[in-house]
């Protein structure tokens, strides 16, 4: 059976949503998240890093890998469009955008305001971060408008990747009133029962 060391906030959050969405068998082992300021892997899991799953001899911590682990053993064909459909493309696109394109100044964001929290020393940083969260948020905004999610009428794995993601974004202060289709779309996600059990 996976195991899911978990803690509430972190992209752990991501890949529980999607064992629940997908019904598969887990066990959550809660940990409580240590801020890392200055250390790195210091987390109280097998790895030094929230989330990590463990299923016998397998071992991993990056969410995004995860969900793509958890999709092709475990998913069935679910939640993702099979290699041959005309929207393999877009999913990947959509599945990779979410942390390698969107999270980046996130991350940089709540770096230096939560973690450092040395936010006014560099409000030349800030203020780009913000700014490049705006101007990559609209591309996904751009990418919704007449689509309930990111494939269209069919919710996937994309959305779950970039869910969690437009979620910090949310909770960081820095999804702009602005982009209301992108609002209604992560309302969307939010309501999902799998979402609310994955936060519970």
């Amino acid at each position: 059976m996976i195991q899911l060391y978990y803690a509430p906030g972190t992209r752990a959050v991501r890949v529980r949503w999607l064992l629940e969405e997908l019904g598969v068998p887990y066990q959550l082992e809660r940990v409580t998240f240590k801020p890392t300021s200055g250390k790195f892997f210091i987390q109280d899991t097998p790895t030094g890093k929230i989330p990590t799953l463990v299923e016998g001899e397998t071992v991993m911590a990056e969410s995004g890998a995860m969900i793509e682990y958890i999709l092709e053993k475990h998913g069935l064909g679910r939640l993702m469009p099979a290699v041959e459909s005309l929207l393999r493309a877009r999913y990947l696109q959509w599945f990779h955008f979410a942390e390698s394109t969107a999270f980046p100044p996130l991350g940089i964001y709540v770096w230096l305001t939560v973690y450092r929290q040395d936010a006014s020393d560099h409000p030349e940083l800030v203020s780009d971060a913000r700014n490049r969260v705006t101007t990559t948020l609209q591309q996904v905004e751009d990418a919704l408008v007449n689509r309930n999610f990111l494939l269209g009428a069919e919710f996937s794995a994309a959305d779950v990747m970039m869910g969690f993601t437009l979620m910090a974004a949310d909770r960081l202060g820095v999804l702009s009133e602005e982009h209301t289709t992108l609002r209604r779309y992560l309302q969307r996600l939010l309501t999902r029962p799998a979402f609310q059990l994955a936060i519970s």
